[in-house]
Parts: C-alpha cells; structure tokens; sequence
C-alpha cells in the first residue's frame, strides 16, 4: 500500500480561521487574511474545531494517491459520499499480471496461505485465457477477487477527513482500511497540524461509542482526554487570572 498526498490548498490551517473569523468580523476574508497572524489562526481554528463549527474547514480540500490497495478497501472507501473519486478502470485496464492484496491472517496460515494462492493462480490463468481468446476486459474482469489491487485518487475537505478518520482509524475498522487512514492522516496533520490536532478514532475526543466491545487503546484515549480537560481548565484559569490582575471584564 501507498498513501501519497498529491495536492492540497496552500496554508489550510490559516484559510480555516480566516473563514471562520469572517464569520465574526466586520472585515472581509481578503483583509483578514493580510493580517492575521500564525498565533490567531491556531487559537481561533482550536476553539471552532472544538465547538462544533466545522463548516469553515471545508475550505481546504486534499488529495490523495492511494495505490495497490484491494478493491475490497475501495468498496468500503466509496460509502463516504462526501468526496470526489476516480480508480482504476477494470474495463479499459488489462488485469492480466496477477496483483492482489494477501491478509495477514492467510499470510500465516501455511495451509491457508498455499490454498488461497492456488486459487489466485488459476483465476488469473484463466483471466489470461479468456483475454486470448478475444474476451474483452470489460467481461473477463468479472473473475477478478476483491483482493485484486487498484489504484484510486481521493479528494476530500477537511471536515469530511476528521469524520472518516473517526470511523475508518478506529479498531474496530477493517484491518487494510484502517492502515489506510491512518496513513492519511498522518498525512495531512504534515500540512494541517491545528485542523488535524485531535484528529482520530471517535474516542479520541468522546467516550467510545461500543465501550462493551474490547479495545487496546480505549483506555488511553481516556486517560488522554481526561489530561487534556484538565490542561484546559488550567489554561481558563490562568487567563481569568490574568485578566482580573488588569482589569479586564469577561
């Protein structure tokens, strides 16, 4: 697998909070973003993120090369509807150099592993043989396994990203696909380190939606959240400290 992050919009985490502060401000995006400095953008994109706002980081869009990936990946990829898609074409594509995904489980089985070798053998035997005697792609690729590898370009905003990566980096997310978005995120938080902070499975940021069904790093995730509340806390209250030795109301 391949996870590549191929374009994205220039300085997302600063066009985030210029839109979200447009929002609040008597000044247009084209000024704001003049002046707005990387200290505001941070605190402005944490405390929209954190409260929900989520619309003014649709503005930066990402794209990603994914490649040698099952088609049993894809079909679970194209269910998040929010996002553009172009893969490999079966159809004008010729399959006929045998590709395909092996799952760790099969990989060591020795049994497992030489039966399931044995049969993407003679399927992509016979894949070739249909193709010589004149079958198109088009039909000859209906032989062809969920494990046969594909390539596919991936265009999503940000907003839709922290919403997959909080269903597809979770454990209970099927084991390629989850490799996959993990790549991705690491990807993008590269670029987009404030938009992408806190950005994981759901129960990085909320209590786990099946607490009944066991998880490695459940309790971690609490532990994490139950410090971050509190450095928050912390951080509040040093601020109203700070303002009430000015003077300052609010």
């Amino acid at each position: 697998m391949k996870v590549k992050l191929i374009a994205y919009t220039p300085e997302p985490d600063k066009l985030a909070s210029v839109a979200a502060n447009t929002c609040y401000s008597s000044q247009s995006a084209s000024r704001i973003i003049e002046s707005i400095t990387p200290e505001k953008s941070e605190r402005i994109i944490k405390r929209v993120v954190a409260s929900g706002h989520h619309s003014v980081i649709e503005h930066a869009v990402f794209t990603f090369s994914i490649e040698e990936v099952s088609r049993a990946l894809t079909h679970q990829l194209v269910r998040h509807r929010i996002a553009s898609y172009s893969q490999q074409s079966q159809r004008y594509v010729s399959m006929k150099k045998a590709s395909y995904v092996t799952p760790k489980t099969v990989a060591d089985n020795p049994e497992a592993l030489e039966r399931y070798k044995k049969l993407m053998d003679e399927i992509w035997k016979t894949y070739g043989e249909l193709a010589d005697m004149g079958i198109p792609n088009e039909d000859a690729r209906y032989l062809l396994p969920n494990a046969c590898t594909t390539n596919i370009v991936v265009t999503m905003n940000a907003r839709e990203l922290l919403g997959f990566f909080k269903i597809r980096t979770c454990m209970r997310a099927q084991w390629e696909i989850r490799e996959m978005a993990n790549r991705m995120m690491t990807e993008v938080k590269k670029v987009a380190p404030v938009i992408f902070e806190k950005a994981g499975p759901t129960c990085r940021t909320e209590p786990c939606p099946e607490p009944d069904w066991p998880c490695p790093i459940r309790e971690k995730m609490d532990k994490l959240r139950e410090k971050e509340r509190k450095e928050e806390e912390e951080r509040r209250r040093t601020e109203r400290k700070k303002k009430d030795e000015m003077g300052i109301e609010g």
